[in-house]
């Protein structure tokens, strides 16, 4: 809720599209670039995040089509309806989270 706040006191407009299960669900976060396009950021796995213990997340959608978007989070669902989601939108790339590297990602 912290980071819902904290977007929508900067005047973004930030909320929970989806609630999930408050202990064991995940958070994917949905950006809504304001240009057509949209990105997708999910807990990154534990062996990317290093030693650091903190939550991390990894770009799986960058600047995509909205459809791409809605379907993984519809897939996503489906296996996991403990899932949580956090819609913003953003006219910039920097959602205010820590991210890993994926050299995969173009």
């Amino acid at each position: 809720m912290a980071f819902v706040r904290r977007h929508n006191d900067q005047g973004n407009m930030c909320v929970v599209a989806r609630r999930g299960d408050p202990i064991a669900g995940q958070v994917f976060i949905e950006v809504d670039h304001l240009d057509g396009t949209r990105s997708l950021f999910t807990p990154a796995p534990m062996v990317s995040r290093g030693d650091s213990a903190a939550l991390m997340f990894q770009r799986r959608f960058n600047r995509v089509e909205p459809d791409l978007v809605r379907q993984r989070i519809a897939r996503e669902t489906e296996f996991d309806p403990d899932l949580w989601v956090i819609s913003l939108d953003l006219r910039g790339d920097d959602p205010g989270i820590d991210i890993v590297k994926n050299p995969g990602l173009s």
